[in-house]
């Protein structure tokens, strides 16, 4: 190894080193060009140079005129990114950058002030000179340094336990084997756990921004996923239901079952709305009350002691139901929360 780079190892290891991740692009598409041309590099040439100490307020506002139809989240995501790569990063801090298809962590040691150089890289303008001094293979690591390297972000920086486990393995350390098969399964799967709550959350976010015409078609959409047929009410009044679904899609065939949508998110349903639902109901009807405000205490007891089977449904309820059924529905409804499956390991 050349003098440069084992000092470079040397200084990586001392303790309190700050280890930033630094994509090379979606699948690592760079990650050739990184180590070719011994830098790191991170994109959004759109905003243009910005010089260090830039204050961060200054690069949103640039962002916000040159990506006028950008989201919020998009402008502060990459704005975030810039600002820590050209400010929070320094000289003498490590980066790593990962080869799927290798699966190796290169680790280097950043040598300079950050540089604005497009047409280097394609789409990835913003560099930083980087002595890459060695490889960490993803089998060596543990589960959780695994997963602390997993974030989607562009550029992030380690937790103070993984830089530590990686720096070590860097420098040709020992360290203690991975964890064994079964803490491995155990951390995916409350991985897997944490990211169903997380999905149910984005659904309901996206349910929200519904219009309630766009809302009673979506409860329609769910109920022909689960094998009735529907019938929507023609805006206007509608003397308290918006659905009508059945076996046959008349109401003829049982059961025939009556559905109320309300989509005020934050207003809860009371007792009296339950009554008024109630009220004109036949004795063969089932009720569904679909309230994305939720329900008060007394409105579900309301419903409890009704004299035909009614269900209430809340936001949290049509999440979950989105999620079971969603294969199922129709591409109407799925237009209106549309959504991508992920694999995850069994």
């Amino acid at each position: 190894m050349p003098q440069a780079a084992e000092e470079n190892r040397n200084d990586a290891t001392m303790t309190n080193q700050r280890l930033w991740m630094v994509r090379a692009g979606e699948g690592a598409k760079w990650i050739d060009e990184f180590l070719e041309h011994g830098l790191v590099a991170i994109g959004w040439e759109e905003l243009g140079p910005i010089e260090v100490g830039v204050p961060r307020e200054k690069i949103v506002r640039q962002a916000t005129e040159r990506w006028p139809n950008a989201s919020k989240y998009r402008i502060a995501n990459a704005v975030g990114q810039v600002f820590r790569f050209l400010n929070e990063m320094q000289k003498g801090d490590v980066v790593v950058s990962y080869d799927p298809g290798r699966r190796i962590y290169h680790v280097g040691t950043v040598e300079g002030d950050p540089e604005y150089r497009p047409g280097l890289i394609e789409g990835l303008p913003r560099i930083r000179v980087v002595t890459w001094f060695a490889q960490v293979p993803r089998d060596r690591l543990s589960v959780p340094t695994r997963n602390s390297l997993g974030a989607i972000s562009t550029l992030f920086q380690l937790p103070p336990e993984a830089t530590e486990e990686i720096l070590a393995i860097a420098a040709g350390k020992e360290t203690p084997p991975p964890d064994d098969e079964e803490s491995e399964e155990d951390v995916t799967e409350q991985i897997a756990s944490d990211l169903r709550a997380q999905s149910r959350e984005f659904i309901k976010d996206r349910i929200i921004r519904l219009s309630w015409e766009e809302m009673q078609e979506l409860v329609a959409g769910l109920l022909r996923a689960m094998g009735y047929k529907t019938r929507v009410s023609p805006p206007g009044a509608d003397r308290g239901k918006d659905i009508i679904a059945s076996p046959d899609g008349f109401g003829f065939e049982q059961p025939r079952i009556v559905v109320e949508v309300k989509h005020r998110p934050n207003s809860a349903m009371d007792s009296q709305a339950i009554r008024s639902f109630l009220g004109g109901r036949h004795a063969d009807d089932k009720g569904l009350y679909v309230s994305t405000g939720g329900f008060t205490k007394d409105a579900r007891y309301e419903a409890e002691r009704a004299s035909i089977p009614v269900v209430l449904m809340d936001l949290d309820d049509i999440a979950n139901e989105i999620q079971r059924y969603y294969d199922e529905m129709d591409m109407e409804a799925k237009r209106l929360i549309p959504l991508t499956k992920i694999y995850w390991p069994a």
